[in-house]
């Protein structure tokens, strides 16, 4: 099929890197190699980070007049077969691609649509309700973690679900042979407000609990709260702490080859592709068992998961790893056959494939 690629939160050719621009294009590769023709759709943003009637109405303007433009592009070239947009949710719903879809006949699919009824506050209501609408007209909500299926099944009981578990391409951490360097902690995030500031606070409280231990932390990123950031680090011994800045993905890929343990505590992540990318490196993970986080990391298996906000914990699961190196290296084995091969680019082409052919499949039935 031809597929109109969208994503209303952030393009996938923004600058500025993060896991959404990531797991939107390996999407759009995935799609590639489950045999489409993929193209983006639009650049224009639906993100608002605060709701204001203003800030609304400038933004339903646009959007109004990017649907037109693609119509006329469209009437004049054709149309594609299906118009598939990733993340919509309630600070950036899909306000182009459902009306498209009617007044061409199209196909519409979701991937990762995401809907809470405690965001149905003010302004934001109709938002929401443009993400339901949006769910319950497509052909399938392509769902990547348990949380949103079950959150999506209960707001739009009639809305046709699949599960597409979070997924890599590894190929760039395979073919690096690990090389851990004993006590060699990394962690890999943007430095901004937020949950990310928060798992840095945390994991900040729990190494300073563990100076009696011989371990270094590699840090790779940065942000508008680096200072921020380096500043909750300062009380460490000098040396404990590397920083690396942001890197390029093969940069990324070799410091990850010499750390012996992935920290990162991931308050408030969907799920956090940095997790498989580490895991494919020959990794184990601790972690919080927050949010999304346990749908890419298997407690047990290819790390350590512990109770949400509990420092203590969190202190003592990387002790017990950096302490008892014949566990953390069967985690590490498994870690890496799990990312590298359960949870990897070929393996969800395979499946996104089989999700859109029961879709036609659908619409067939449909008429």
């Amino acid at each position: 099929m031809k597929i109109a690629f969208y994503c209303p939160l952030k393009s996938p050719n923004h600058p500025v890197p993060s896991g959404d621009r990531l797991m939107a294009r390996l999407l759009m590769e995935a799609l590639e190699r489950a045999g489409h023709q993929v193209e983006i759709a639009s650049e224009l943003r639906a993100f608002l980070p605060d709701a204001s009637a203003d800030a609304i109405a400038v933004r339903a303007a646009a959007m109004d007049a990017e649907r037109a433009r693609i119509s006329a592009l469209w009437r004049e070239r054709g149309a594609p077969d299906l118009w598939f947009c990733y993340h919509p949710y309630y600070k950036a719903p899909d306000l182009i691609g459902p009306a498209l879809a009617r007044e061409f006949g199209l196909g519409y699919v979701t991937a990762e649509a995401s809907y809470s009824a405690r965001r149905n506050n003010g302004l934001w209501t109709d938002m929401q309700q443009h993400v339901l609408d949006a769910v319950q007209q497509a052909s399938v909500n392509i769902c990547l973690t348990r949380r949103d299926f079950d959150g999506l099944s209960a707001a739009a009981p009639e809305a046709r679900l699949a599960l597409l578990p979070p997924f890599i391409d590894p190929a760039l951490f395979l073919e690096r042979k690990p090389q851990p360097a004993p006590g060699r902690l990394i962690t890999v995030a943007m430095m901004r407000s937020g949950d990310k500031m928060d798992s840095y606070v945390m994991l900040a409280a729990a190494l300073s609990r563990l100076a009696h231990l011989p371990w270094q932390l590699s840090v790779v990123g940065d942000g508008p709260r680096a200072d921020d950031v380096r500043a909750l680090f300062a009380g460490f011994d000098e040396g404990r702490i590397i920083w690396h800045g942001e890197q390029a993905a093969t940069e990324i890929a070799e410091l990850l080859s010499h750390a012996a343990l992935y920290v990162w505590p991931g308050c408030g992540e969907a799920y956090g592709l940095a997790y498989l990318e580490a895991q494919a490196a020959g990794l184990p993970v601790v972690a919080q068992e927050i949010a999304g986080v346990p749908e890419v990391v298997m407690h047990g298996r290819t790390g350590l998961l512990t109770p949400p906000g509990n420092v203590d914990a969190y202190a003592q699961a990387i002790e017990r790893l950096l302490t008892d190196d014949q566990e953390r290296t069967a985690l590490a084995r498994a870690a890496k056959s799990f990312a590298g091969e359960e949870r990897s680019l070929d393996r969800a082409a395979v499946r996104l494939g089989a999700i859109l052919n029961e879709y036609i499949k659908w619409a067939r039935q449909d008429g």
